[in-house]
Order: structure tokens, then sequence, then C-alpha cells
């Protein structure tokens, strides 16, 4: 079942679990988390990338749409860290349901100035707004990308941007980074700062850049008011971590996509329905209907 993101997060919020944004980024990682939200009744988000979405090919939204029409699980199709007003207009003619415009590496006003015009113009056509405020870490690895300085998100700042731009969902910088954090670098999540943004903003919040962080800062953070994490990095590392260990078995005759595939794929739904159990979304499709 196709819906909006709007919809999809303000369930969640009043409800309180938080929504699970796969960075599906193939037609394998597609299947994996379709079966293990099915399997646990969970709403998602298929979160794409621009840089996903070029590579891809715009068909391969077809197949998202074909699939969100043929399970009964809610399903929003969003497009993540849009980066300019092109890629969001282009987005919503492919038939996405939400959108992120990141232009939080940008001075305040310029940000609430091109996110303004981004709900402008998808309101009109029914389709949700994401934004950031702050920056979210870069560990160096991903297509999210991210910045080099953590910058929190300042309560005040953010109750005055979802004032002025009248977005549907905040992605919040709290002390997380896009990909896995290197060796020496132990991440720990500034909960103190989303207590105080939950206070002023009533509005669902984001979370970006999770991997690593301990489960029990996730669960805490979805019991403070989370309502949608990003998952990118951890389904596509158990993916391709089987994906080596089939190839590098030694057998050369392994070739066929139908016969190296299946194992990566279960690998990826089996991270798939960890992060499930964790942000508590299990067992919250009927919550749609």
């Amino acid at each position: 079942m196709l819906i909006s993101g709007k919809e999809m997060l303000d369930v969640a919020k009043k409800s309180h679990f938080a929504v699970p944004a796969f960075n599906a980024g193939s037609g394998q990682l597609l299947t994996a988390v379709i079966e293990a939200c099915e399997e646990e009744k969970s709403p998602f988000m298929m979160a794409i990338h621009p840089d996903e979405l070029a590579f891809l090919r715009d068909s391969f939204i077809s197949q998202v749409l074909y699939e969100c029409q043929h399970t009964k699980v809610p399903v929003a199709i969003h497009l993540d860290h849009g980066a300019t007003l092109e890629q969001v207009i282009h987005a919503i003619q492919l038939g996405f349901t939400s959108v992120m415009i990141d232009s939080s590496h940008l001075p305040f006003e310029e940000n609430v100035a091109i996110t303004k015009k981004v709900v402008e113009i998808a309101h009109a056509v029914g389709v949700s707004v994401e934004a950031e405020l702050g920056t979210i870490g870069d560990a160096g690895n991903t297509v999210e990308g991210g910045s080099n300085e953590i910058i929190y998100t300042d309560p005040e700042k953010a109750k005055e941007f979802v004032k002025r731009t009248n977005i549907d969902s905040l992605a919040i910088a709290i002390g997380t980074a896009h990909g896995l954090y290197p060796k020496d670098m132990t991440p720990e999540l500034r909960l103190d700062i989303l207590e105080e943004i939950t206070k002023v903003v009533d509005i669902p919040l984001v979370l970006h850049g999770g991997s690593n962080n301990p489960d029990e800062e996730i669960a805490k953070s979805v019991e403070l008011g989370i309502s949608k994490i990003n998952i990118s990095s951890d389904i596509k590392i158990s993916f391709t971590n089987k994906l080596r260990e089939i190839l590098d078995n030694g057998n050369l005759e392994i070739r066929e996509p139908n016969v190296i595939f299946p194992d990566c794929i279960k690998e990826a739904k089996k991270t798939s329905l960890e992060k499930i159990k964790l942000f508590k979304s299990d067992n919250k499709m009927d919550l749609y209907y």
C-alpha cells in the first residue's frame, strides 16, 4: 500500500515507534526489506538517494511502485538527501510520495528559503517534505555524504525552522554520522538535545546515520520521540559480506544471479528484521487501515 511520508510518520509519532527508512539501492535489497516488513507487519519507507537513482535508472522506480501496490504493508517512496530543486521535482514526477531537501550545509536563511519553495511545490501534489537542520557527520564511505564537523541542532532554531517552512518532518543532528564509524571513534547520541527539541517541535523527528550507535541509545531515541530512522550501511554490509563469502569460495563456475544472490538477500533480511524490532515498528501495519 503506497502512502505519503506524512501519513506514514504521523501514525508513528502518535503511536511512539520509529519507521525504518531502508536505502535499498538494488532489486535484491528491495526484496530483502519487503520480505522482512511483510513478515513482521511493519511499515517502511523505501529511501533512494539521487546518486543511487542515477545508477539504478528511473525505470527502477516502476519496480518499486509495483511492489508497493502489491503488498499490504504501508510503504512511502522517499527521496533521501535531495540536494536541488530539480532533483526533488524529478522524484515527484517519478512517483515518489516523500522527498527530502537537504540544504543544511547552507546558512539558516538560505535553508529556510529553499525548503519553503520545495514545500510549496510538493504539498501542491500531495507529496510530503523532510528537511534537515544541523549537520550529520560523514564517515566517508556512503552515498549520503555529510559533514566533517557535526553541528548539533539548536532546539529554538528548529522551532523557528518548522514554523517558517511548514515541513512534515525534520532530520536533526544529535551526534550521528552516515556510514560506519572509524575504529578510533566512539559514537554517542546527545539525547538531551533530542529531549529539548521534542518540547518545542510537534512534527515527526528523523534520525540519520545510526549505524554503530549502541542499540540502547537508538531504542532510547525512539522512546524520546524519533519517528523515522534511516538504515543504509547495515543492510548493505550484511549483503556484501555474504557476497564476498560466496565469490571467494574458489568455485569459478558460480555466475548465475539466482544462485549468487538468494543467501545475500537472506542476510540483508536478517539485519532488516533486527532493525524493525529495535525501532518497535513490528505489528504496526494495522494502524494504517
